[in-house]
């Protein structure tokens, strides 16, 4: 396969032809169409591009096509919850290529070698201050100084990555692991200023002569929620929890542990507890399994480790040795609705998980931004707030909160700041269409079976917080990119050319293409319906 670019559009629709005839109608042409994979990763990354080099066992040029868009590959290939596999076209043949495995042993390779990070483009002489050390801010310092921006980022915290580091458990991020990729960023250029919180952020922006600014501030605070405790057991929540443990402490817990709550974070609060000696924390959630936000290989895995769940119900009051909580139903939109059915459950702590928000009032102070009641920033498309050259994103602003998403928003507000910065506008190109499984065209495939990560045995993962998934081997990557169909993207299988009945496709090289002679084509679309990956369309003759 090559890495050809997946973002050219078509300037016309293709479809099939009928077939040949005395007069050709219509003309095959090659195209390259957007991969599925491509299209749900909230990172932009250029997935189908860098796994064919890793295909190819060309591992640099791989994670150098990688980090043009996401300077954190060994992070992310541990933490994304990989919504490309979920959209992968292989799937429909065995299962989804497992791309976040193959990023994940990208970014390890990189790591061990000591590759530096491509050059950045000359000084422009503008200075950006970002508030907020987090997958979001890294994310923009990073693509702002490789557009030439001098960067500072400021964070309240002694140390950088936010919840990557204070949310995320080590037995999924190795805090060495993101250590490393940080102190690449910073030889990169992108400079760290930590302990140093921001209060009149206008004035901060004038003293230190800084063009514009990016706040990133990512969401700390857990949600309030008004449950009557009295005489209450231990109560917390699951962000304190969280943070405690990643800065070496142990919070006595107690064997009888219940979680309130059902997206990743209860998850890992639990997983967590049990790590601290609970026996069998319960996880109290008041919808279904069905309706569960957590991603269900998380759950899986915490079902594995000891967790156990209580579905539809909610807890009601929290008292000294535990809890009462209420049945709950289903109503036909989902939501739950009381019962008026109440049991009691026995607990040593109650932890809360309910969400959370940003710590975002210093940011009222700012002449035309806008906060919502949840604390977010309104921002517009470009995201740029209604204060001029102040910029916000990641969970600061409304939208999905994992880190991909946050290091996604950190590339699109270097984009746009870069452009406000030049006084220009920046327009996206528009996408190329996608391609389904039923576009292709596939020969008798052999089975293909997914190089499996190896994990620790559940009774193996509880003693510490040792990393559950171990990643791939050097030859299960190689094999595991190869498994990718190149969707909608010539990668020079000559199939086209053998099956042309006229013999008028030539090959021009590799990596190169091919051309056909339109004197001699007859238009019949055999190369169409031969070709593998949907990279050949039929378009009508000019005029």
């Amino acid at each position: 396969m090559n890495a050809r670019r997946t973002d050219l559009t078509p300037d016309v629709d293709l479809l099939a032809a009928p077939g040949a005839g005395p007069v050709r109608l219509r003309r095959p042409v090659y195209r390259n169409y957007l991969p599925p994979c491509n299209e749900a990763c909230p990172a932009g990354e250029n997935i189908q591009a860098w796994l064919a080099h890793a295909a190819a066992g060309r591992d640099r040029e791989a994670w150098e096509t990688l980090v043009r868009d996401n300077p954190l590959p060994a992070v992310q290939g541990r933490v994304c919850y990989h919504p490309c596999e979920s959209a992968c076209n292989r799937a429909e043949l065995e299962s989804a290529v497992s791309i976040h495995a193959v990023e994940r042993h990208l970014g390890a390779v990189a790591l061990r070698e000591g590759w530096p990070l491509p050059a950045a483009a000359a000084p422009s002489g503008r200075r950006v201050l970002i508030v907020g050390a987090g997958p979001a801010g890294l994310s923009a310092g990073y693509h702002l100084v490789r557009l030439g921006h001098a960067v500072e980022i400021h964070d309240l915290e002694p140390l950088a990555g936010g919840m990557m580091r204070f949310g995320i458990p080590a037995y999924r991020l190795p805090r060495e692991v993101l250590d490393q990729e940080l102190r690449r960023l910073e030889a990169f250029g992108v400079k760290l200023a930590l302990g140093h919180a921001i209060g009149d952020l206008l004035e901060s922006k004038k003293t230190g002569g800084f063009d514009a600014v990016f706040v990133a501030i990512g969401a700390h605070a857990s949600q309030h929620i008004d449950i009557p405790a009295r005489d209450a057991t231990r109560l917390l929540d699951a962000l304190s929890l969280l943070r405690e443990v990643s800065a070496g402490e142990r919070p006595q817990l107690g064997r009888r542990v219940v979680i309130y709550g059902g997206g990743n974070t209860a998850i890992d609060a639990a997983r967590t507890a049990r790590r601290l000696g609970a026996v069998d924390p319960l996880i109290v959630y008041r919808r279904d399994r069905a309706h569960m936000p957590a991603q269900a290989f998380e759950a899986r895995e915490a079902e594995e480790e000891g967790v156990r769940f209580k579905w539809l119900s909610t807890i009601r009051e929290i008292a000294r040795d535990g809890l009462t909580v209420e049945q709950m139903t289903l109503d036909a939109d989902g939501h739950p609705q009381p019962t008026g059915k109440f049991e009691r459950i026995d607990a040593d702590a109650v932890v809360l998980a309910v969400g959370q928000q940003s710590e975002s009032g210093f940011l009222s102070q700012v002449p035309g931004i806008e906060l919502t009641s949840g604390g977010s920033v309104k921002v517009a498309a470009n995201l740029m707030t209604g204060c001029p050259g102040i910029f916000a994103g990641g969970d600061l602003v409304p939208g999905e909160r994992t880190v991909t998403a946050a290091i996604g928003h950190g590339k699109r507000a270097a984009r746009h700041l870069d452009a406000w910065l030049r006084g220009t506008v920046r327009t996206a190109r528009p996408k190329s269409p996608s391609v389904s499984f039923s576009m292709l065209h596939l020969p008798l495939f052999s089975d293909a079976a997914p190089s499996m990560e190896a994990r620790l045995p559940p009774e193996a993962r509880t003693d510490g917080f040792p990393e559950v998934m171990s990643g791939l081997s050097p030859g299960q990557a190689l094999r595991e990119a190869a498994r990718c169909l190149s969707c909608g993207n010539c990668y020079e299988c000559d199939i086209c050319q053998a099956a042309c009945p006229e013999r008028v496709i030539e090959k021009l090289g590799t990596d190169r293409g091919y051309r056909i002679d339109y004197e001699r084509c007859t238009g019949c679309a055999v190369c169409f319906e031969s070709c593998p990956c949907h990279a050949i369309g039929m378009a009508d003759e000019p005029e």
